[in-house]
């Protein structure tokens, strides 16, 4: 009996056990792997063909350069079948990254530039089909366990294969990981090729009735595109913000998520200086702190959908917020423990926040409208994180650290409580 309770309350084999999920999760480890291998390298090769330190930094820039155009992607998503849209788009990258064995000199590296744009141009129309295509392939019950072992995969891949990748440059040059980031897309097409999707994967034929049946979400957002595409031209772009601003629900917790992602943007640029000001250790060490966070952030999605099952999207956003505030303040005091756990408090907290928003997407916005729907949230969401990079970086030149840590703790802290006083019922509500 024990037993049987517990394998209702832990979705993580049920998630595994489910063919179509199991599928998803390997096609999410086979892609992570090459894609975290060819982020660091890309800055690497860069560095040592121009000796610049100013565009190995626009690598990064070029590969989160598409996410601005994450809704007019996510409309075309939504347009396409989606499964169509997760296998060519693995093999269109697959098939660009060989172009740059012919960067081999400073006077080509705007090749690298150009396949690092399209690269992450593929992964945002990726990432929208797939948040449309998961709830109906993988089922609504599983979508909170689904999402925390996919940025398991994810984070998984993110301590071994940018080693892995480092290695291999080291030793034979940039061409054999681009060629090793081709072929695990070209498997990552073949496992997403096989996946068994009920009925009709094309939008216009989906429609929303099945998803608004399945998990009440359309209910609470209405309008248009609900058995159909919805608006088409620039309303049909705008169409994934009207539904997040429309739902009550989705609004705030976009609107977290987005302050969240801004404060560990500044929370980022600080790692250096919290390295050397406070802890007085040498740069190095920043790997011990990313690869304590990583560690954190994969028992985070590890427990997600057991936790989501257990309280409000809401608190479990908060209780994220939170976790990640309180290590953002302990990464201010002068000693490697607090150093250590605060970025593991940090790792499991600021994945409980994407996890939350994504699932609570998923959840409430019809399938015609949710390629769309996903895309600009991880617009507003992942964008404040970019930017705040970029201003935390100049801030660290005129502030110091602990100043900046205490703001972000309170600023992060802050945001938990909006999120809690929004649950409580106000006058005149039932």
């Amino acid at each position: 009996m024990r037993t049987r309770i517990a394998r209702e309350t832990w979705g993580t084999g049920r998630v595994l056990r489910d063919r179509n999920a199991g599928l998803y999760l390997l096609g999410v480890v086979v892609s992570g792997f090459g894609t975290s291998a060819m982020w660091l390298v890309s800055g690497v090769w860069v560095k040592s063909l121009t000796g610049s330190d100013s565009l190995a930094a626009l690598t990064v820039f070029a590969l989160w350069a598409p996410l601005l155009a994450g809704p007019a992607l996510g409309a075309l998503a939504d347009r396409l079948p989606r499964r169509l849209v997760l296998v060519a788009g693995s093999l269109v990258t697959a098939a660009l990254l060989p172009l740059l064995l012919l960067v081999d000199s400073a006077e080509r590296v705007w090749l690298l530039f150009v396949v690092l744009f399209v690269y992450g141009t593929c992964g945002v129309l990726h990432d929208a089909a797939e948040a449309a295509l998961v709830p109906r392939v993988v089922g609504a019950g599983l979508l909170g366990d689904f999402n925390g072992l996919r940025l398991t995969a994810s984070e998984g891949m993110k301590l071994l294969a940018p080693l892995a990748g480092a290695a291999l440059f080291a030793r034979f040059g940039g061409a054999p990981v681009a060629l090793l980031d081709a072929v695990t897309f070209v498997l990552a097409a073949g496992v997403f090729a096989v996946l068994r999707i009920p009925g009709d994967d094309r939008p216009e034929r989906a429609g929303g009735a099945g998803k608004a049946a399945e998990t009440g979400g359309a209910g609470k957002t209405g309008g248009a595109g609900e058995t159909g595409h919805g608006p088409g031209g620039f309303a049909g772009v705008l169409e994934g913000a009207r539904r997040l601003w429309a739902s009550p629900s989705l609004r705030p917790l976009v609107a977290a998520g987005a302050a969240v992602m801004f404060l560990a943007g500044l929370n980022g640029a600080s790692v250096y200086a919290v390295a050397d000001d406070v802890l007085g250790r040498p740069p190095a060490w920043v790997g011990v702190l990313y690869a304590v966070q990583g560690a954190g952030s994969v028992l985070s999605g590890l427990v997600a959908g057991a936790l989501l099952r257990r309280m409000p999207v809401a608190v479990f956003t908060a209780a994220g917020a939170a976790l990640f505030a309180v290590g953002v303040g302990a990464r201010a005091l002068p000693y490697d423990a607090a150093g250590l756990a605060g970025s593991a408090l940090i790792g499991f907290g600021l994945p409980c926040v994407l996890i939350a928003v994504l699932t609570a997407v998923q959840r409430e916005v019809p399938e015609s409208s949710l390629g769309r729907a996903a895309a600009t949230a991880n617009t507003l969401v992942y964008v404040p994180n970019a930017l705040a990079l970029a201003f935390g970086a100049g801030l660290m030149a005129l502030v110091d650290v602990r100043a900046v840590l205490a703001a972000v703790t309170v600023a992060g802290g802050a945001v938990a409580l909006l999120l809690v006083a929004g649950l409580r019922p106000r006058p005149g509500r039932a």
